[in-house]
């Protein structure tokens, strides 16, 4: 950015600050602002930041009239700031460093008082960060902090043992990806996968018919032939999963996928295709690590009692009565700030806003059946093991589940 588009040198004295940000948040591209949203569309106050400061929830109300995005300003399908919609949701790892960056730049031109547009900015960093994809900076940056997966070979090698059909579908090109595999998994990589196509564009790979698969040698040397069948050994590239499907005939809920990006890889599988989905979620291991805290259990039986509390007690109008009643509210406002600032003192929880799930959590339930912090959890599962969705009582079926009706009465006797 310094280089091209002749941004300040002085943002070279910004370092990137690795738990400033959580993925799933929003970016307003007209105003600047980076922000969490509850699967309703409603911001979460105290975690909409400018630059590397957060703005007044009061500032906040005023700019959005009140806390509700309404959908047309809501990112489109994919996320993305396009067609009219001025939010951009990010959603992957690679956003981290992309919503860092947009915070950095944002801070300098406050405190320095410089006039900017923020769509420019907005435009500029999404250009860079883009580049350096396309132009392989970051690749090879990347394969030097690439950590060792004893645990990933066994979950693959564990598969094929056990007859199942292995495919790999990446964005990355296949010397990046050897090397890579032939660190994390293991020389032997490629005998465990039937098909590897790279550069496949997802997810353009999921909806484009246009593009044909083409072959491409260990030493990236691109065959012109046409390709009539997916063979195991052989690199593919680009491609369209509809020939795909035509030519390996692995169809609807028989399939299932792994991805970690909820919109590139999954979304368009579980909704047009029928596939069964399983999504990756590394931060899954450090929130249930802090869930299992006896701070964090603490906080959640007493927030919840509390909030029972309040509940059954507001019908009392005497001014004794409802004085107790506002001390709750305001200590249950606290313990709901702690429970959030125990994930990320900015941001909170990837997956909870206070009470309700996260807009990233109701994405993630929409289009992934399935869920973990790394494939080598299928380890703890023989290959028959069926995963069961919990039924999760509706507001009106409460009463009738008696193992919660048992667990609220137990917190209000012991409250009491």
């Amino acid at each position: 950015m310094i280089y091209h588009c002749v941004y300040p040198e002085g943002l070279r004295e910004y370092e990137y600050i690795p738990n400033f940000v959580v993925r799933g948040l929003h970016y307003d591209v007209q105003k600047a602002l980076l922000m969490k949203i509850d699967a309703f569309h409603y911001i979460q106050l105290g975690t909409v930041y400018r630059g590397l400061h957060p703005v007044p929830d009061k500032e906040v109300i005023a700019m959005y009239d009140g806390c509700h995005v309404p959908l047309e300003n809501m990112s489109d399908f994919y996320g993305k700031s396009s067609h009219g919609h001025t939010m951009k949701q990010f959603m992957d790892i690679f956003s981290l460093p992309e919503m860092n960056l947009l915070c950095c730049v944002n801070d300098y031109f406050m405190k320095h008082n410089i006039d900017y547009e923020p769509v420019h900015l907005y435009k500029d960093v999404k250009a860079a960060i883009g580049d350096v994809h396309v132009k392989g900076i970051m690749y090879r940056a990347v394969e030097n902090y690439i950590s060792y997966g004893e645990q990933t070979h066994a979950v693959l090698k564990k598969l094929y043992e056990d007859g199942k059909k292995m495919f790999l579908i990446t964005n990355s090109p296949f010397d990046f990806v050897d090397r890579g595999m032939n660190y994390i998994v293991g020389k032997d990589w490629r005998d465990l996968f039937d098909i590897v196509i790279v550069q496949a564009d997802k997810p353009g790979f999921f909806n484009d018919r246009r593009k044909p698969f083409r072959r491409v040698t260990d030493k990236g040397v691109l065959h012109w032939d046409r390709i009539h069948k997916l063979e195991k050994g052989k690199i593919y590239k680009q491609g369209n999963l509809y020939e795909f499907l035509r030519l390996t005939g692995w169809r609807g809920s028989k399939v299932l996928y792994f991805g970690d990006h909820i919109y590139s890889d999954l979304a368009d599988l579980t909704l047009k295709h029928g596939w069964r989905t399983g999504a990756i979620i590394p931060e899954l291991r450090k929130e249930i690590k802090i869930m299992n805290t006896e701070q964090y259990v603490h906080l959640m039986t007493w927030l919840q009692g509390l909030t029972g509390l309040i509940e059954h007690m507001q019908v009392h109008r005497d001014p004794a009565s409802q004085s107790v009643v506002q001390e709750w509210i305001k200590e249950r406002e606290a313990m709901r700030s702690q429970t959030k600032d125990i994930f990320n003192s900015q941001f909170g929880s990837l997956f909870r806003t206070y009470h309700n799930p996260t807009y990233f959590s109701r994405r993630l339930s929409r289009f992934a059946d399935i869920y973990m912090a790394s494939l080598s959890c299928l380890l703890n599962y023989d290959f028959q093991h069926t995963f069961f969705p919990r039924r999760t009582p509706l507001q009106h079926e409460s009463p009738f589940w008696p193992e919660q009706t048992r667990h609220v009465d137990c917190n209000l006797k012991a409250i009491h």
